[in-house]
């Protein structure tokens, strides 16, 4: 990949982007992972205002620190870059009151991991609203459009995705040529959504460069049964995966009510 190039391109697709839209700048969540930072690195790298925003729940002392340290980067680096902490404990814990207990319920833990990816979502847009900001995603092709490694109307919520069409890989090729934290790019990649220590591949079952493997391989028209072993499981896990989260991927299905119906 020719880094500067491709950084440089996306850099000047998002200033153009939001200028045409005549919106002030962008809003990105930050939470300590590389995809975060990069994202936010490229907006920065716009010159135009780019909010940087923590919004905590429960979240794990060396999230919060690697985001502090790559928010501080920024803002020594780059004058337009402005940060907000914003603590939706309380609010999380509020609505955990307020909704039917469902203890026992084997989704319980899935859905509220859910809930707080939309709570974001929600304060993203609170603060894109006031400033007239855009709020940039920050997932990456394989999460997007491989496996739908996201939350629906969570961090799946989003006005533009910059890097949505690089892999984990290139992500982190990005990274270092952006000079993002060595505790960042060298971090065990999590969604932070479920209060502990869980990775995305304790999560997925396969590591990342597994899974941008198994995409290559199903786009060059590839089966289970042309492997073994552990290419087999990783070949499977990604198709279930990317089978399960289609909806997800695919616009949303409108019923199309026949013009017979409508004439009087």
């Amino acid at each position: 990949m020719q880094t500067e190039k491709v950084v440089d391109y996306i850099v000047n697709w998002l200033k153009e982007y939001c200028i045409q839209a005549k919106m002030n700048g962008f809003v990105v969540g930050i939470s300590g992972g590389i995809d975060s930072a990069v994202t936010s690195a490229l907006c920065a790298k716009t010159g135009l205002r780019t909010l940087c925003l923590e919004m905590p729940i429960h979240q794990a002392q060396s999230q919060v620190t690697r985001a502090q340290e790559h928010i501080s980067f920024l803002k020594k680096n780059y004058a337009n870059v402005t940060d907000t902490n914003v603590d939706l404990t309380s609010v999380f814990e509020q609505f955990k009151r307020e909704v039917p207990q469902t203890d026992g319920n084997e989704l319980l833990d899935l859905t509220l991991a859910n809930t707080r990816a939309r709570l974001r979502m929600s304060t993203l847009y609170y603060f894109a609203g006031l400033h007239r900001y855009l709020v940039a995603g920050t997932g990456n092709k394989v999460e997007d459009f491989g496996v739908g490694f996201y939350t629906k109307y969570g961090d799946g919520g989003v006005d533009l995705s910059p890097i949505a069409d690089l892999l984990k890989s290139e992500v982190y090729e990005i990274g270092h040529f952006l000079d993002v934290p060595h505790s960042i790019l060298e971090a065990a990649p999590t969604d932070g959504l479920f209060g502990d220590s869980r990775t995305d591949e304790d999560q997925i079952g396969a590591s990342y460069d597994e899974l941008e493997w198994a995409m290559k391989m199903l786009e060059k028209g590839k089966s289970a049964t042309d492997f073994t072993n552990r290419k087999q499981e990783v070949f499977n896990i990604f198709v279930r995966l990317n089978n399960a989260n289609q909806h997800k991927m695919k616009p949303i299905p409108v019923c199309n009510i026949p013009d017979s119906y409508k004439v009087l």
